[in-house]
């Protein structure tokens, strides 16, 4: 199991991942302020290469290998946007990436995967048979797994999007990200307090896959929740390091309803201008749900991604 990273870590991610990672803009809008009742800095990383924040934890993981494990190339597991991710960081070292995809991904995700150049293996939906597969290549290929959340290389640059924020955004009094498999909000939390230990870290998470939040009540990891949620980037288990960086850095996690979460995303869309995938509104969702924990404040607010599948939509 892989270890939570350090600062230094993440510091010597961000040197990494220069070259390729796009430093994204922190947007802001009157109108959702004024909603909130609260300072509302967005950090874009649906706008980040690939769509989504996942790049730069891909990246400065395909960064980190040997040149000799690099030759081998990667393998994951992802229902998309970390599968992309990883995908398009081996092309920037021209290297195989393969990735676990489960049945029932939204198409949109899973094309990119394939357009980034990614050789795709199908499993059922479930952790066990993306975690099967993902042995069955490795043992078949010699490929390096980076894990979607629970590699300290991932987590590490997960937390470079914090570098970037602090320093477009100074003052911040807290910080929300959405909540999974905590890669991001593990690699964030880990920054954010090195660099300003009085910020208060909240996450967001769907109530019908509210394992962080079920397990932080509890004082121990829940892994019986079944995910039952529009958010599909959110589906995954807490990771267990990623619980011990959430304890440690007292995230305050906040649940909100798909109905919720909904209407916080077509808020950004028609508020902000962006197109953001819903799994990236529940932060707004838990802003507007529980207005008081935020009032006066300025909160950086992370936009995960934005791979939406426009085609589904009900036209």
């Amino acid at each position: 199991m892989s270890a939570l990273p350090s600062f230094e870590q993440v510091r010597d991610a961000a040197a990494r991942i220069a070259p390729h990672a796009r430093v994204t803009p922190v947007l802001r809008s009157a109108a959702l302020d004024a909603l909130a009742g609260a300072e509302l800095h967005f950090k874009a990383e649906h706008l980040q290469r690939g769509g989504a924040f996942k790049f730069r934890g891909a990246c400065n993981a395909v960064w980190s290998l040997s040149d000799a494990q690099a030759a081998r190339g990667v393998v994951t597991h992802s229902s998309g946007n970390h599968g992309n991710a990883l995908a398009l960081a081996a092309a920037t070292r021209g290297i195989t990436a393969h990735v676990v995809v489960p049945e029932g991904a939204v198409r949109a995700k899973l094309e990119a995967i394939e357009r980034a150049g990614a050789i795709l293996h199908r499993c059922a939906p479930t952790q066990a048979a993306r975690e099967a597969m993902c042995a069955e290549v490795q043992r078949a290929t010699g490929a390096e797994l980076v894990h979607p959340y629970a590699d300290t290389r991932v987590m590490a640059g997960q937390g470079t999007l914090v570098l970037e924020l602090l320093q477009q955004a100074p003052g911040l009094d807290a910080l929300i990200t959405p909540v999974g498999g905590g890669g991001l909000a593990s690699g964030v939390a880990i920054a954010a307090h090195a660099i300003n230990p009085a910020l208060n870290l909240f996450g967001a998470e769907p109530q019908g896959a509210d394992d962080a939040a079920q397990s932080l009540a509890h004082g121990t990891r829940v892994t019986t929740v079944v995910p039952d949620t529009v958010c599909d980037g959110l589906r995954a288990l807490v990771g267990e390091r990623n619980l011990d960086a959430l304890r440690t850095h007292h995230v305050d996690v906040i649940t909100v309803s798909d109905a919720e979460t909904i209407a916080a995303m077509q808020l950004l869309w028609s508020e902000l201008k962006q197109v953001v995938e819903v799994s990236s509104a529940t932060v707004l969702a838990a802003i507007l749900k529980q207005p008081q924990r935020f009032a006066g404040r300025r909160v950086g607010v992370v936009l995960t991604g934005g791979n939406v599948d426009l085609q589904a939509l009900p036209w």
